[in-house]
C-alpha cells in the first residue's frame, strides 16, 4: 500500500466515529420529518418538540395532537431505558451489544416502513400512531447508544444544546472554527436529514423510513468492523 493510501486510511479511521454519529443524526432528521409531516405532527426523535406539542395540545383546543406525542414520548423513554440497562457498566466501546442494538433498530425500521405500505391514512389512525411510537423506541435506543459511545457533541437526537454550545463557545473563536466545528455540522446533519425525509415522503411515507433503515444498518456494520480500529488510530 502506498504512503498516500496509508495516510488516507488513517484519516478515515481517525474520523470514523464522528462520521458514523453524524450519519445517525441525519437519520434522526429524516424520521422526525416522517413523524411530523406524515404521522400527525409527532416527533420521533426530538422529545423537546413532543413535550411542547403535548402541553399545547392539552391546554388549547386547536386540533393539536395529544395521544401521538404522549405515546411517542413513552416509547422513546422505553427504548432508551431498555438499551441503557443493557449497556450500563460496560466498557465504552463498540461492543456486540451495540452492534445488536443498531442492527435491531434497522430491522424494526424496515418492519415499520413495510407496515406503512399498507396503512391507508397513517396521519391520524391508530396504526400510524403505533408506527410513530415504534420509531420513537428506535430513536430512544439510538440516543442511548450514542450517549454510551460519547463522541463529543454527537448525541444524534438533540440540537438545541449543540446550537447553544456553538453560539456561546465556538462562533467567535476566530479563524475557520465557526465553519469547521463539528457542532455546526451536527446541526446541518439533522437539517439535511429532515430535508431529505421531507422530500422522500412525497414519494411515499415508507420511502424515508426504508432509507433510514438502510443507513442505520450500514452504520451498524461499519461500526462493528471499524470502530475499535479507528479508536486505535485516534490521536
Amino acid at each position: 500500500m502506498s504512503e498516500a493510501a496509508q495516510a488516507s486510511r488513517r484519516f478515515t479511521h481517525r474520523h470514523l466515529h464522528l462520521w458514523l454519529m453524524m450519519t445517525l443524526t441525519v437519520v434522526t432528521g429524516a424520521l422526525d420529518a416522517v413523524g411530523y409531516l406524515g404521522l400527525d405532527r409527532v416527533f420521533t426523535g426530538n422529545m423537546t418538540g413532543n413535550v411542547v406539542i403535548l402541553g399545547m395540545g392539552i391546554a388549547a383546543d386547536e386540533g393539536l395532537p395529544v395521544a401521538g406525542p404522549l405515546i411517542a414520548l413513552v416509547g422513546y423513554v422505553a427504548g432508551a431505558a431498555f438499551v441503557g440497562g443493557l449497556i450500563r457498566g460496560r466498557k465504552r466501546a463498540w461492543t456486540p451489544v451495540v452492534t445488536t442494538t443498531v442492527v435491531a433498530n434497522a430491522v424494526v425500521l424496515t418492519a415499520v416502513a413495510t407496515a406503512l405500505l399498507f396503512v391507508r391514512d397513517p396521519g391520524r389512525s391508530p396504526a400510524g400512531i403505533a408506527c410513530a411510537a415504534t420509531i420513537a423506541v428506535v430513536m430512544g435506543a439510538q440516543a442511548s447508544v450514542a450517549r454510551f459511545l460519547a463522541v463529543t457533541d454527537m448525541t444524534t437526537v438533540v440540537v438545541t444544546s449543540t446550537i447553544t454550545s456553538y453560539a456561546s463557545e465556538t462562533l467567535f473563536k476566530g479563524g475557520l472554527a465557526w465553519f469547521t466545528h463539528r457542532r455546526l455540522w451536527a446541526v446541518v446533519a439533522i437539517f439535511a436529514g429532515a430535508l431529505a425525509g421531507g422530500l422522500m415522503i412525497k414519494l411515499h411515507i415508507s420511502v424515508p423510513v426504508y432509507a433510514a433503515a438502510a443507513v442505520t444498518l450500514g452504520c451498524g456494520v461499519l461500526g462493528h468492523v471499524l470502530w475499535e480500529r479507528a479508536a486505535e488510530t485516534a490521536p
